[in-house]
């Protein structure tokens, strides 16, 4: 698993209060019962913080899974 992908996890792990969530590129809001509009953008927050980087309105569209987002923030970094 690459280090971005780790911290993605840590992420994920935090904003959906569980520590066992094991997430892969392929998982998308329909793999985590939880994963809801405000939980959605909890984790983008998150996100934005934990790499010090920011969406744009076309990237958040653009997210179908966890693989897209990973990819996003490699680009933004």
């Amino acid at each position: 698993m690459s280090e971005t992908m780790e911290k993605i996890s840590e992420v994920f792990a935090v904003v959906f209060e569980n520590e066992n969530l094991e997430i892969s590129e392929e998982t998308d809001a329909n793999d985590i019962k939880e994963w809801d509009s405000f939980k959605h953008l909890s984790l983008l927050a998150m996100l934005e913080k934990e790499f010090r980087i920011k969406f744009e309105v076309d990237d958040i569209v653009s997210m179908e899974n966890v693989g897209d987002i990973a990819r996003l923030i490699e680009l933004k970094r």
